[in-house]
């Protein structure tokens, strides 16, 4: 003889329970994500997460020079008469936002929106007056002060 323990409405009731748990125990062991910062060349749009960022506080001065000379996970193929498009989260605009060109810094001043449009040969001469072929792009969360998060980018220079 067998018995039902539960009935047709109790076993939904309890594996939904079951699946709401589990949920709520995968969501609770993932980070949480970085702001996205964005390149647009064209028709094409690259996305990442930083390579270096402290939950919005400042980065420890012994992280900033060895996060800037990470290598960029992502690139875009960019024409001399190209104009590249930057985009950020509205909290890194909020802080302010800089650009770096290998490394070094390129603005003085924090930008302070969410978007802005740069011509493409800006990216492609180098401090000697010699064109590149490739340049890496950071994006560097500031308030002038501290540096809260660094973003990185390749751009590939095209015909």
């Amino acid at each position: 003889m067998t018995v039902a323990f539960f009935s047709g409405k109790g076993r939904r009731i309890g594996v939904a329970l079951g699946a709401v748990s589990a949920g709520l125990l995968v969501l609770s062991a993932c980070d949480k994500p970085t702001p996205l910062a964005t390149v647009t060349v064209g028709d094409t749009t690259v996305t990442t997460e930083a390579s270096c960022y402290n939950d919005g506080d400042a980065l420890k001065n012994s992280q900033i020079q060895a996060c800037l000379n990470k290598k960029a996970d992502k690139s875009v193929k960019v024409a001399m008469d190209d104009k590249v498009r930057f985009g950020v989260d509205p909290e890194i605009a909020d802080n302010g936002w800089t650009l770096f060109i290998n490394g070094q810094q390129a603005e003085q001043e924090p930008y302070k929106r969410t978007y802005r449009s740069v011509p493409g040969s800006a990216f492609f001469s180098s401090q000697t007056g010699e064109t590149t072929n490739k340049t890496q792009i950071s994006i560097v969360e500031t308030d002038g002060k501290k540096l809260t998060g660094i973003w990185h980018f390749e751009l590939k220079k095209t015909n």
